[in-house]
């Protein structure tokens, strides 16, 4: 019942902006050319659904697959920096270098590596959901409470079974706290991706719509994103709960 009742707040939160919203947007202080009513943005919502979900679809296959893509790689990583200090030394700066790079700036670059297809979008959303799963794996690794691992030790487990049975399971709340911070912008990258250049997807759906002044489909479109993350945030929250049932136990 606690897990439950502690995101009343939110969504008291949340209906108390979007009405506030409406009113203010209904009463002719601002044109509904700049900001539409969410009334409006729902109804374009159902109205232009065929092609919404459509595009939806499109980034969603992104998001998915990007982010599959990412968590592959970033527990391979992890673990191999985790267990050979040498590489890590190596690889942990070039990871943190990679960072520094704008998002903006490679879109282009995938574009004219891979094209205008699925693939583009799918390593863009990888290389930048990759990150903070990396960083927040080796982190759980590496502050293993030693006492385990000395018991592990003494009792002649080698280093892949404590690997296994200790360092993974420690390490697990914080994998998910990093699969979290991914998920909360895999879609917008996905988005600028599809900006710079795609055929399909909700970001070439909001361009077109901002280029012919839709101004309502554009909100449609943000609402749509919006609720993609939330679905994924909750998706990942739900394997947290089954994976550690007694971080959730009342």
């Amino acid at each position: 019942m606690k897990q439950k009742n502690k995101y009343i707040p939110a969504l008291m939160l949340a209906s108390s902006l979007l009405i506030f919203w409406e009113i203010y947007a209904a009463s002719g202080l601002i044109s509904k050319r700049i900001l539409p009513r969410p009334s409006s943005v729902f109804e374009a919502i159902y109205n232009f659904r065929e092609v919404i979900l459509s595009h939806a679809t499109q980034t969603a296959l992104e998001v998915v697959l990007g982010f599959g893509l990412a968590i592959i790689f970033a527990v391979a990583i992890a673990i191999l920096i985790f267990l050979f200090v040498r590489i890590r030394t190596a690889i942990y700066p070039l990871l943190v270098v990679s960072q520094t790079i704008p998002v903006i700036a490679l879109a282009p670059l995938f574009i004219i590596w891979f094209g205008f297809g699925l693939v583009p979008k799918v390593l863009f959303v990888a290389l930048f959901c990759f990150f903070p799963i990396v960083v927040s794996l080796l982190d759980g690794l590496l502050n293993t409470p030693n006492h385990y691992v000395d018991l592990l030790k003494s009792m002649g487990a080698s280093r892949w079974q404590i690997l296994r049975h200790v360092n993974l399971p420690f390490a697990r709340d914080r994998f998910f706290t990093g699969l979290k911070i991914s998920a909360t912008y895999s879609v917008t990258v996905a988005i600028v991706a599809e900006y710079v250049g795609a055929f399909k997807g909700l970001g070439i759906y909001m361009q077109t719509a901002a280029s012919s002044h839709a101004i309502t489909q554009v909100f449609a479109a943000i609402f749509v994103v919006i609720a993609m993350t939330l679905l994924l945030l909750l998706f990942i929250l739900y394997l947290q709960k089954i994976s550690m049932p007694w971080k959730y136990h009342d």
